[in-house]
């Protein structure tokens, strides 16, 4: 194991069941992206949200990196800015909160429904122009980090690294090995 990859700062998923290939490679995006003890209320910045009953919205001011001086939305165990998670909660989002007759809906950023939204559009081929659970089990890690790179740029091959991004090819065999097992004893 990695001396900077921890299990308690990368811990299972909330949501039950999906594609082992999948579910390690959104532990793998955490890893990267939001490496805290409690990832799913993690801000941008490192404070935590209070209530995860919608994205939290805050814009916190970046500090350095080539977007220096913008601000960030981005929570959550997938650091989701809040306009991606407009777009995919409306799409992925498995029990939406909607006003039946004002057309208005509210999606929970509660921890069970990042992992859904998240899974089930990594799981969506149409959107990312290939079959990411099938790439992963024929080993072409790299090609599916490089297509997701632009959406999380610690991935490597965006314009952000970290100290993980390294390292990440590791982390996800490591996971990937909990998660066939957690799938092996369903």
């Amino acid at each position: 194991m990695s001396p900077t990859f921890e299990t308690a700062r990368n811990p299972p998923l909330m949501m039950t069941g999906g594609d082992p290939y999948i579910r390690a490679l959104m532990r793998m995006i955490s890893a990267s992206e939001a490496s805290d003890r409690q990832p799913y209320s993690v801000i941008y910045g490192g404070s935590h949200a209070k209530s995860l009953d919608r994205h939290p919205e805050q814009c916190i001011r970046i500090t350095s990196g080539p977007n220096i001086n913008n601000c960030s939305t981005a929570a959550g165990r997938y650091q989701m800015i809040n306009t991606t998670w407009a777009t995919m909660s409306k799409k992925y989002h498995p029990q939406p909160d909607c006003l039946l007759f004002v057309f208005q809906c509210a999606y929970s950023f509660e921890p069970e429904y990042q992992d859904a939204v998240v899974h089930a559009w990594l799981s969506d081929e149409k959107f990312w122009k290939m079959n990411i659970s099938q790439s992963l089990k024929d080993g072409k890690l790299e090609q599916v980090r490089k297509r997701l790179s632009s959406t999380w740029t610690s991935l490597g091959y965006g314009i952000e690294t970290n100290t993980v991004t390294s390292k990440l090819a590791g982390i996800y065999q490591q996971i990937l090995q909990e998660e066939l097992a957690r799938k092996s004893k369903l």
